[in-house]
């Protein structure tokens, strides 16, 4: 099981769960795994998130492992330069 925080105004769409324990391995079976346990994060899912896997943020990497002791953040996507 890997914690995930879940930042900003998602929490919204898990009745206000900002931390969640779940059973993934890499970047796609988390998004994979929300949207199944949370549809209702599923058009912020579809917009983009941005994933922070140990300080570092991933875009578009869905293969990217997801070691078990990670600290793994969830957040809206950042745009900008």
């Amino acid at each position: 099981m890997v914690k995930v925080v879940l930042w900003g105004g998602l929490t919204h769409a898990t009745d206000g769960q900002a931390e969640l324990d779940l059973p993934v391995r890499t970047i796609k079976d988390l998004l994979t795994h929300l949207e199944a346990s949370y549809p209702a994060l599923a058009p912020q899912l579809k917009k983009g998130v941005s994933v922070a896997v140990n300080g570092q943020i991933y875009r578009d990497a869905w293969f990217a492992p997801i070691p078990e002791d990670a600290e793994v953040f969830v957040l809206p996507r950042m745009v900008g330069g």
